[in-house]
């Protein structure tokens, strides 16, 4: 049982340390700690150890607020001190912009999200001894499920949920094994997303129609494992404000996590369009889901939506056209039918929300069209570094870059760069 002395660190909030000259994955460790760790596996040509003992304790560790942390894979950094865990957030997006050739690209400060306030949240289901129903985030590098009494990153509308959905799944027999509830906190109240392995029967339909209820739910909507999702129960109007308009989004739909998330994204994006825009000027905002960017976008110009998702297309088309907001939705995969430099004539600029793989295939695009802003909002600070470099090569400049901390106490790290020729 090696003693480990802790250099840095990890891209996912793991401490490293060196044992032979080999890299040491250390969960739980805090740079400048002293601990006494067991190997337990192996990721890529690195070890990964446990914590036994902390011998020498960083001045910067801390109690966690959560009584699921360490196992609650939803969290990886509660234990580390406020102040240096928003310098390492924020210098994760310095050292993407770095590694893609923008060393001294002028950076924000970080933009916050506080506790109880994420509204979205994906759950896994687990049927447990006695019919018991577990619900919870996945326990961290495995796949058993922290069955969550509370949670320090919900809103607590959405904890709220967590035992009168066990109560009632108890009885649903679809819930064979193993599932997933997703959970959006819309205007109208929580929108539920249930999937699971068995076929949801017309008794079950009844006892979910009477949990929303109960509970103030005005849709559930279910799938069979990966399947097409159909309503369940619908009581009732579902709709989210995005910009000034309210949308219905379909079951299940991508949002940024949070309120304040979202308002600093929207906030840089922005601040990121060309300061003295063309009376009829055009913007495309590609990747655009249910319009999260196009309806505040729309309150500066015209905007054509393109989006591959057919569900979220008519969303943001119904939701615009009856609000009268100048947006234009297009269905179009970009990964596969990307934007050329000629379909991007014209377009005062260019705003893109990829995926977490983020969008090569349309940034070679990008890199060669003449436009005169390019705003990219990543939730990978990896795949923001491949697809910057592309950028740089045809030569785009970063103007600003927006370090977004939406997930609070992970790894994970949004970001707005503004690119300019």
């Amino acid at each position: 049982m090696p003693d480990l002395t802790i250099e840095d660190l990890g891209a996912a909030g793991d401490g490293i340390a060196r044992l032979d000259g080999r890299t040491v994955f250390v969960p739980g460790a805090l740079p400048g700690e002293r601990v006494r760790a067991e190997l337990t596996g192996k990721r890529g040509d690195a070890a990964v150890a446990a914590v036994e003992a902390v011998l020498t304790p960083s001045p910067d560790r801390v109690t966690p607020p959560c009584p699921h942390f360490p196992a609650c894979g939803g969290c990886a950094l509660q234990h580390w001190a406020d102040a240096p865990y928003a310098d390492w957030k924020r210098a994760k997006l310095a050292e993407a912009l770095a590694r893609a050739g923008f060393a001294d690209a002028p950076l924000g400060p970080l933009a916050r999200t506080p506790p109880a306030t994420r509204r979205r949240a994906d759950l896994a289901l687990r049927r447990g001894p006695g019919g018991a129903v577990l619900i919870g985030f996945h326990e961290r590098g495995g796949q058993a499920v922290t069955d969550l009494a509370t949670c320090a990153v919900l809103d607590p509308r959405l904890v709220a949920l967590l035992d009168p959905l066990r109560a009632v799944l108890k009885r649903v027999p679809a819930l064979k094994r193993q599932g997933s509830a997703v959970v959006n906190l819309l205007e109208t109240g929580p929108d539920l997303l249930l999937r699971t392995d068995g076929v949801l029967e017309a008794p079950a339909r009844i006892l979910l129609a009477e949990f929303a209820a109960a509970q103030g739910i005005p849709r559930i909507a279910w799938a069979q494992n990966d399947g097409p999702p159909e309503t369940a129960a619908q009581l009732g109007l579902v709709a989210i404000r995005l910009g000034d308009v309210l949308v219905a989004p379909p079951p299940g739909a991508f949002l940024q996590a949070s309120p304040a998330g979202e308002a600093a994204i929207v906030a840089a994006v922005l601040a990121g369009l060309p300061e003295r825009l063309p009376a009829r000027a055009a913007i495309a905002d590609l990747f655009a889901g249910n319009g999260t960017l196009s309806l505040p976008l729309a309150q500066r110009a015209r905007v054509t939506a393109f989006e591959g998702a057919a569900e979220s297309v008519a969303a943001l088309a119904a939701a615009a056209g009856k609000a009268g907001a100048k947006v234009q939705a297009v269905r179009r995969d970009l990964d596969r039918q990307p934007l050329t430099p000629k379909d991007l004539q014209g377009f005062a600029a260019v705003v893109l929300d990829p995926p977490y793989a983020g969008a090569p295939a349309q940034v070679a695009l990008l890199a060669k069209a003449i436009i005169p802003r390019l705003i990219y909002v990543s939730c990978n600070p990896a795949a923001l570094a491949r697809d910057a470099q592309a950028l740089g090569r045809g030569g785009w400049r970063v103007v600003s870059a927006t370090p977004v901390d939406q997930f609070l106490w992970s790894p994970h790290l949004e970001s707005v760069v503004v690119f300019g020729r």
